[in-house]
């Protein structure tokens, strides 16, 4: 009997698997090298996939004549999508793995790389490549713990299973090479000078690029203008003090100086009465447990970790800790096969004393509360993120994935406790015919806030921020008289929309940006989001490497490539986060067997071709002028903006060589600030 060839997506995972199979296991180098390539043992030979191994080819490789980039070429869509090895470094990796695949020591694959579409598209690839016909089975894994390996590896699913989730991966790959390669050719042809280098367009980069600009046109066509609000401070008996707002009816903002002055005047230094006193208990569900996109949105607003840092940190939760399950899942629910799990797992988080009592509480019930945990009907490929029911070595983790841990425990244990009970009070003291609220918020039961040991609120919007803070209140009576101690009018400015961080941007690419804050709307809204799980950080990380936008603090900024990119493309389709979204819900649809193939690539295609047309015909004559600057402070020739920088040379006339680079630690020199330099 043969060998089993397991190829897995990265070194980590094979090692990983070397050690739950039957050894001992040697190391394998490439030829003249001292990296390992494969690992081979009795039974079972490892090797590795290192992400992206193989790709679809560029379209030179179709026909010499797309190296020169021409309108009368397009559209380029092949009838069979050529592939190609990356780059010399995968040609090295893939030299082993095809001579393994063409083996007669090797009788039968497993498919090992990551259990999701793009780990069954790397490995379709990889296979189709080394022009393998052996027998394939996959390995499902949605958690490193040792004991998961050695299931899902006694455990072997056959490859026809995962069929249609083939189908999917190869639809969305050649969709983005079909729409970008096209589309990015037509418009860097049309606006070659205009724009210096390619106008790189997508079918996922540009409508969250476009989500983003049209935020930042919102922002500079903002008027901010001036009201009022008055704010005054009242005290009963017993020196008993508290705060009000002003409110006309339920409006506390007053357009006018001289009227938020009138009701400064009316009420200085007069008595008040208490004319509202209302009292209502609420309640506040735990939230639901994380998937990728939620962790990733959590750990912007609590710690600013980008969209990438954050899956950086959960992977190697996953892979190296073996203490987080599978991260790129898009589902916030467990299976009802995974109930037993809950409370061992609550026991092995507990081991740690942040966690002790939390779990302890958990472990304890008669009967878990699993109407929004446990859902089979809501899991696809993988589960919501959990913690593992194994040993955790908290202190070999680093910061980062520390505190990706401890969001996901705390997730984890806090949903199966009780809701949080508040009790709030609505305070109306009546002083010159003149109405002030207040509002105030207490904590009766913890419930599941006390697994995060504190009373944490979120960001208030800014008509709550009108609407005044809300206070620790004195027991105060309906009807008693208190006195205003003080008073005073405040001068606001209406702000503009906030710009977008990765939080909020993850958010609206998941609901193809519509803005949804329920967690169960958001839940129904996912299958038509833009992207997946997977790749909204890489999209992100995509927009920044072509300049398009920029990190300032938090915020995600357009810069003027990226606007003048979507004004350019005025409204076409491919601007609209819908249609991506409908053709994410589409390759959904492939995966369970409800939308063909055929059908969705036949519907790209002329999508494809309309966009060249329309691109065209409506960049034909576009051209951008070149920001002047005004005089060169050293030889007085003008200096024009180019893709590097800002400078007085010119094809015509070399200059000086006086140039301000664009490109800054990260960041491009907008033409302002470097025509108030010069």
């Amino acid at each position: 009997m043969g060998k089993t060839l397991i190829i897995a997506e990265k070194p980590s995972v094979g090692e990983d698997l070397a050690r739950v199979l039957p050894g001992p296991f040697k190391k394998k180098a490439g030829t003249g090298e001292k990296r390992s390539r494969a690992l081979e043992g009795p039974d079972h030979i490892i090797s590795w996939a290192v992400g992206h191994l193989v790709s679809l080819a560029d379209p030179d490789q179709y026909d010499e004549k797309f190296k020169k980039w021409r309108m009368a070429d397009l559209p380029i869509v092949p009838t069979k999508f050529k592939l190609e090895v990356r780059d010399e470094r995968s040609q090295k990796q893939m030299k082993v793995v095809r001579e393994y695949l063409r083996s007669d020591e090797v009788d039968l694959v497993v498919n090992a790389c990551d259990a999701g579409r793009e780990g069954e598209l790397i490995f379709a690839y990889l296979y189709e490549k080394a022009g393998s016909k052996k027998p394939v089975e996959r390995l499902w894994l949605s958690s490193m713990t040792e004991s998961a390996m050695r299931e899902a590896l006694e455990n072997l699913r056959p490859a026809s299973e995962f069929a249609l989730l083939e189908e999917a991966a190869r639809s969305r790959s050649e969709a983005d090479w079909i729409v970008g390669m096209n589309a990015t050719r037509a418009a860097t042809i049309r606006l070659r000078s205009s724009f210096d280098g390619a106008v790189s367009l997508g079918r996922v980069q540009t409508p969250t690029l476009a989500i983003l600009t049209r935020r930042e046109e919102e922002i500079r066509a903002f008027i901010p203008e001036a009201y009022w609000l008055v704010d005054a401070k009242f005290e009963a008996d017993g020196g008993r003090k508290y705060e009000g707002r002003y409110h006309a009816g339920a409006k506390p903002r007053i357009e006018k100086q001289a009227s938020a002055d009138e009701i400064v005047a009316a009420v200085k230094g007069q008595r008040g009465k208490i004319t509202k006193l209302d009292k209502t208990k609420k309640t506040e569900k735990p939230a639901m447990l994380y998937d990728l996109t939620s962790l990733q949105r959590d750990a912007n607003t609590r710690f600013g970790f980008s969209a990438k840092r954050t899956l950086g940190a959960a992977q190697r939760c996953y892979e190296e800790h073996k203490a987080l399950t599978y991260p790129r899942t898009n589902s916030r629910y467990l299976t009802s096969d995974m109930v037993d799990e809950i409370k061992p797992t609550a026991e092995q988080v507990g081991r740690d004393s942040e966690y002790t009592a939390a779990a302890e509480y958990v472990t304890g019930l008669d009967l878990l509360p699993l109407a929004r945990v446990v859902n089979d009907e809501k899991v696809g490929d993988h589960h919501a993120i959990i913690p593992t029911n194994a040993e955790h070595k908290l202190d070999k983790m680093g910061s980062d994935d520390r505190r990706i841990y401890d969001l996901v425990v705390r997730r984890f244990l806090a949903i199966f406790h009780p809701d949080a009970e508040f009790e709030n009070t609505r305070v109306e003291t009546t002083v010159s015919e003149h109405v002030f609220r207040t509002r105030g918020k207490v904590l009766i039961v913890p419930g599941w806030r006390g697994v995060y040991g504190e009373l944490a609120d979120g960001a208030k919007s800014a008509a709550e921020e009108d609407e005044g803070r809300d206070q620790t209140l004195p027991k105060l009576e309906l009807d008693e008289e208190v006195d205003t101690t003080e008073v005073e009018a405040l001068e606001k400015e209406t702000k503009p929309p906030r710009r977008y961080s990765d939080a909020s941007l993850l958010g609206a690419m998941e609901t193809a940006g519509k803005l949804v804050d329920d967690d169960e709307l958001r839940e129904a809204m996912k299958e038509s989001g833009i992207g997946t799980p997977a790749t909204r950080a890489a999209i992100i990380e995509r927009l920044i490497d072509v300049g398009y936008i920029e990190r300032e603090g938090r915020a995600l900024v357009p810069t003027e490539k990226g606007m003048n990119v979507i004004r350019l493309l005025d409204g076409h389709p491919l601007t609209e986060p819908a249609l991506t979204g409908e053709w994410e819900h589409r390759l959904t649809e492939i995966q369970e067997g409800t939308e063909t193939r055929k059908k969705f690539m036949a519907d790209i295609k002329e999508f494809a071709v309309g966009t060249i047309s329309e691109l065209d015909t409506s960049l034909k004559d576009v051209k951008i002028p070149r920001a002047n600057l005004g005089p060169c402070p050293v030889c007085g020739a003008d200096i024009i903006e180019n893709r590097k920088g800002y400078s007085c040379w010119a094809r015509e006339d070399p200059g000086c060589g006086f140039v301000i680079w664009k490109g800054k630690v990260g960041k491009q020199l907008p033409a302002a600030i470097a025509r108030e330099l010069i």
